[in-house]
């Protein structure tokens, strides 16, 4: 069974789209843990509304490719549209960032929030 950290974040009607965002990961994995969610200002583009931030632990027999793949369906049917400004305004966004104990995306150094979220529900690891 593989241990996964997902970030959850949104800046539109996020607290609708991250109780949505939850509700759809509970239907595919087992949701073992919730971090605190809080809002946080924005990166790198300014001119948008805060960002609702949070992380989720997971269990699941899938590899991190299938996770990647569920992750982005579940953004697609919460309406989240790719645009040539990948810091803008997002329903959801939903990315793996650790994996069986294991560090898989360098944000979590980079961004308090994400670091704090990781550290709730894996105590030590950082």
């Amino acid at each position: 069974m593989n241990r996964v950290v997902v970030a959850i974040g949104s800046n539109i009607d996020p607290k609708a789209n991250v109780k949505q965002a939850l509700a759809w990961m509970a239907r595919e994995f087992a949701v073992v843990k919730k971090s605190e969610f809080v809002y946080t200002e924005p990166l790198l583009y300014h001119d948008q509304p805060k960002f609702l931030n949070g992380s989720v632990l997971i269990e699941t027999p899938l590899g991190q490719g299938e996770i990647v793949t569920i992750l982005k369906r579940i953004e697609k049917e919460l309406g989240r549209i790719r645009t040539a400004n990948k810091n803008g305004p997002r329903t959801i966004d939903l990315d793996v960032v650790v994996v069986n104990g294991e560090i898989v995306d360098n944000d979590v150094y980079e961004r308090d929030f994400l670091r704090r979220a990781v550290e709730e529900l894996l105590p030590g690891l950082l």
